[in-house]
C-alpha cells in the first residue's frame, strides 16, 4: 500500500531527523512508531500525509509517487485516502459536534448522493464510538475524551484507506486513552482501515500489530 524509499529530512536547528529511512506498509496493517521527542515522528507522519516534503527519497502510495504532486493534487490525495487524528482535537468552536464531523465532506466536492451516504455512515460511526447523544452539542460542552472520539469520527467520515494518528492519546487520562486505543483497534480490525500511529504511549503501541522505534533517523523493530 505504502512504501517509503530512502526518505531523508533535516532542519537547520535540529539537524537530520530522517536518514535514508525505508518503510513498507501493507493494506490492513496497524503500526505504532515510538521515539523520544524531536526524533522525527511527527515529521514522518506529515510526509506520509503530504503536509511536508522530504529532502530526498520517495513515497509511493499504491504504486504512484505522492511527493511530486502539486498542492491541488496533494489535497485531493489527502481527501480521498487519508484520515488525520492529532493530539489536539482542533474542533471548530462555533460548529456543533455533528457539523464538525461532516465538515470534511464539504471540502471534498462530492455529489449529493455521496454526501447523504457518508452522512448516514457518520451516524453509524457516532453510535459505534458512543457519541451519538453529543451531535447537537458544541465542543466546549463535551469532555476531552469525547472530543477526541469526535475527532476520530471526523477523520473516518470520508472512508479513508489510511488513518494517520499523531499522539492521539497524548492529552487524555489513562481511562480515556484506553478507550480511544481500543476504538483504534476495532476500526483497524473491523473496517480494514490501515492504521499508522506515532506515540509516546507504550500501552497504545502494544495494541498495534507492529511496533517500530525511530532512532537516529531510522526505523527499527
Amino acid at each position: 500500500m505504502l512504501n517509503l524509499i530512502n526518505v531523508s529530512k533535516s532542519f537547520a536547528q535540529r539537524g537530520i531527523v530522517l536518514d535514508n529511512l525505508d518503510l513498507d506498509v501493507n493494506e490492513g496493517d496497524s503500526i505504532a512508531v515510538t521515539g523520544p521527542s524531536g526524533s522525527g515522528k511527527t515529521t514522518l507522519i506529515n510526509i506520509i500525509g503530504t503536509l511536508d516534503q522530504p529532502d530526498s527519497g520517495d513515497v509511493i502510495f499504491r504504486g504512484r509517487s505522492i511527493i511530486t504532486r502539486d498542492s491541488d493534487a496533494s489535497a485531493d490525495y489527502r481527501n480521498r485516502n487519508i484520515g488525520f487524528v492529532f493530539q489536539d482535537h482542533l474542533l471548530l468552536p462555533h460548529l456543533t459536534v455533528k457539523e464538525n464531523i461532516l465538515l470534511p465532506l464539504l471540502a471534498s466536492g462530492i455529489s449529493d448522493a455521496e454526501y447523504a451516504e457518508k452522512e448516514g455512515y457518520s451516524g453509524n460511526l457516532m453510535e459505534r464510538t458512543g457519541i451519538s447523544e453529543l451531535a447537537d452539542k458544541y465542543p466546549f460542552r463535551i469532555s476531552g475524551g469525547e472530543a477526541q472520539r469526535v475527532t476520530l469520527v471526523r477523520a473516518l467520515v470520508n472512508k479513508p484507506s489510511l488513518l494517520l494518528a499523531d499522539e492521539p492519546t497524548g492529552s487524555l487520562d489513562a481511562k480515556n486513552a484506553g478507550i480511544l486505543g481500543n476504538l483504534l483497534q476495532e476500526i483497524n480490525r473491523e473496517l480494514g482501515i490501515t492504521l499508522f500511529v506515532v506515540t509516546h504511549s507504550a500501552d497504545l503501541a502494544k495494541k498495534m500489530k507492529l511496533h517500530l522505534k525511530l532512532t537516529d533517523g531510522k526505523l527499527i523493530n
